[in-house]
């Protein structure tokens, strides 16, 4: 089941007995967890709130204590952190954990315990029994990176429950400056939230008075404006972005990255790939391939190859001491703005 479904479960008071987290997404597992601590026991540093991780204890241990009542009765969450049995990695760890008795648990969970195992692993190994048992006899929650219909949905609950919304524009202009990092966006939020007030609205205006540009955002802008022939915002950025500590070949190997990417968006969309399945073979986030499907038509294939050339002469004139690195970069910018658009 997905986050924000099991999320909208905990809110409404229905708590299962065991909960099976894995994925990439750390700030989802942690968000889930304090909801069920919060529906449940109240704070976090209840002392009925019992962590554990795999690394330096014994599985027995955790479910023992999922067994043993609760102190002064109610409920008791017990949470299983580096929940490493499942996964395909190999485990960092010397202890021999008894899974045969964390499966005989999950069959007969206790009433007063809520059960929380933890596996941040991309994948999980299918093989294993006691995978196939947790996927069959938990609630199972995947937590991997939104895609544009989950983020938005995400964004628009967290804006509510701070009492404001959001405006078709005002989230746009959010996530283009923030991008999809869950972590950086609840934190904005945060901001938004306060400045607005109860019922308020988060419009384009907010979000820009607000928000910083992402580094990579930054570059994202540089980009567009250099082959718009508007050198001097280019530059403008690119001296503020100095002005940070940014250093220029961090910033070149970020033009050169996002040029491949509009290169590589570009081939896979005229062979008939969905956005899905190019942010899956090229391993990026869907919201980065939709920026890069929404600008890719500004360029023709000759033109893309121009500006990779310009990028990689670039890098070799600056690494083999041929020129200065924030001149070489500048001149970079100037040989952008140079390439006529058609």
């Amino acid at each position: 089941m997905s986050y924000l479904k099991i999320r909208k479960e905990i809110q409404s008071g229905n708590i299962k007995p065991v909960y099976f987290m894995y994925g990439t997404q750390t700030f989802l597992m942690e968000d889930l967890l304090f909801q069920i601590v919060k529906h449940t026991v109240g704070a976090q540093d209840d002392p009925n709130v019992i962590t554990y991780s795999l690394q330096d204890t014994l599985l027995d241990l955790a479910v023992e204590e999922a067994e043993t009542f609760p102190f002064f009765g109610g409920k008791k969450v017990v949470i299983v952190k580096d929940f490493s049995l499942v996964s395909t990695q190999k485990p960092d760890t010397k202890l021999e954990h008894d899974v045969q008795r964390l499966q005989q648990y999950i069959e007969q969970p206790s009433p007063e315990a809520i059960f929380i195992l933890l596996a941040p692993y991309e994948k999980l190994d299918e093989r294993k029994k006691i995978t196939k048992a947790l996927k069959q006899k938990t609630t199972l929650v995947e937590c991997f990176p939104f895609d544009d219909r989950m983020l938005s949905e995400w964004l628009d609950d967290q804006a509510s429950a701070k009492g404001f919304r959001f405006t078709s524009e005002g989230k746009d202009h959010l996530l283009e400056r923030v991008g999809p990092q869950l972590l950086l966006l609840a934190s904005e939020m945060e901001k938004l939230a306060l400045y607005v007030g109860q019922e308020g609205q988060v419009d384009g205006k907010v979000v820009d008075l607000l928000v910083a540009r992402s580094l990579e955002q930054d570059v994202f802008a540089l980009i567009e404006f250099a082959v718009k022939q508007r050198l001097d915002k280019a530059l403008s950025i690119y001296h503020d972005l100095l002005k940070q500590k940014e250093e220029p070949l961090k910033l070149l190997a970020l033009i050169a990255r996002q040029l491949r990417i509009y290169y590589q968006v570009k081939e896979m969309s005229r062979r008939s790939y969905s956005q899905k399945q190019i942010a899956m073979q090229l391993k990026l986030h869907p919201y980065v391939v939709k920026l890069a499907s929404q600008q890719m038509n500004k360029f023709d294939d000759q033109r893309l190859l121009q500006l990779l050339e310009a990028a990689a002469d670039t890098d070799y004139a600056i690494k083999s001491g041929k020129m200065e690195k924030v001149l070489a970069v500048e001149l970079l910018l100037m040989r952008l703005a140079s390439v006529h658009e058609n």
